[in-house]
């Protein structure tokens, strides 16, 4: 499955257990010797009442706190087996409720950001809103968490960016211990960024829905929008909002259907 490119190799682990090794991971998430994918998702039983537990895996073998666009296409698998039009998915970083909309659109609750240097995480006390990094003429940086950590970059031509080279350097700077995802941000107007993002754990992809929440966040914190956007990435397009009620982030975007298929132990 895809959210706006972002794709995923998801496994119905509900019935039985699915459980794989870092090896078995990146074989699977290999692009040329297995199925290919950004992520690796596993749908299991959420002991605490949600409708699931969503369990994700990154290309390199690592887990994942949270994905926007992963949860679209859960969402969407559920609402398809169940006729629920509105979904209560659990990560490891908490509740994620989707709501299924018309045309083949959903839109999730990521709850709220955290801005705090302690919660991103961050290596020292700071500013989340400056952080002093750069790389390559890239620079300035603010943070925050998504149920991940997010960095992003603001900068004038996003085609300009080399980001194949820094992406990687940026992900495992010293700032973040636990790596982090890496936004490159160009601000169109108010109401339109153009966003590509260097995901923790699985590289450029062409999409990254907690990233566009973080980009989002970031850029209004910083005075550069308002609190609504339309998230301009190489596979689509994702509306993101930052509700000002409870400052919750709300992300809506397509969740397609690839193909599917069996994988057996013996793969």
């Amino acid at each position: 499955m895809h959210g706006a490119g972002n794709d995923f190799a998801v496994f119905d682990g509900r019935a039985q257990p699915v459980r794989f090794s870092t090896d078995e991971v990146r074989l699977i998430a290999d692009r040329r010797l297995g199925i290919g994918c950004d992520q690796i998702i596993i749908i299991e039983p959420d002991p605490a009442g949600a409708d699931a537990f969503m369990r994700i895996l990154n290309a390199d073998g690592t887990e994942a706190g949270a994905c926007g666009n992963a949860t679209r296409c859960v969402a969407m698998l559920l609402a398809e087996q169940t006729g629920a039009s509105r979904l209560n998915i659990r990560t490891i970083s908490g509740l994620l409720p989707a709501d299924i909309l018309a045309a083949g659109m959903i839109e999730v609750d990521m709850g709220a950001p955290k801005l705090s240097w302690a919660d991103v995480p961050l290596a020292a006390a700071m500013d989340t809103l400056h952080l002093d990094l750069a790389a390559d003429g890239v620079t300035d940086p603010a943070a925050c968490s998504m149920g991940n950590p997010h960095a992003t970059f603001f900068v004038d031509d996003i085609a300009a960016v080399d980001m194949m080279r820094i992406g990687p350097v940026l992900e495992h700077a010293k700032l973040f211990p636990d790596r982090a995802n890496i936004g490159f941000a160009q601000i169109m107007s108010r109401t339109r960024i153009r966003l590509r993002v260097w995901e923790r754990g699985a590289g450029l992809t062409l999409a990254c829905g907690s990233g566009a929440c973080a980009a989002l966040v970031n850029a209004h914190r910083r005075g550069l929008t308002g609190r609504q956007a339309t998230m301009i990435l190489d596979g689509g397009i994702l509306e993101i909002t930052w509700r000002e009620a409870d400052g919750h982030v709300l992300m809506r975007g397509p969740a397609v259907t690839a193909f599917s298929g069996s994988w057996s132990e013996n793969s």
